[in-house]
């Protein structure tokens, strides 16, 4: 385990919308190498709520999240079982 001090120092720099959009980058190449269009779909999903439920988000932000929100279960639709 990393120290709770050593993230807290890289963590200071940034805001919650970048560390989010940080992860959400990662999330989803993280599921390519599974070659699932649905699992994609539910990141993607899941993240656009995480971006319009988050509190402090900046507009273009909540603007991600709606489109996220719109395009994952599309995505999740269009992929096959």
């Amino acid at each position: 385990m990393l120290p709770l001090q050593f993230i807290d120092e890289i963590l200071i720099d940034y805001t919650l919308a970048e560390v989010l959009l940080i992860t959400f980058v990662v999330a989803v190449l993280a599921t390519l190498p599974l070659k699932s269009v649905r699992i994609i779909g539910l990141v993607v999903t899941t993240f656009g709520a995480v971006f319009m439920l988050s509190p402090t988000m900046p507009d273009y932000m909540l603007l991600l999240g709606v489109g996220l929100i719109v395009v994952g279960p599309m995505v999740f639709v269009t992929g096959r079982n």
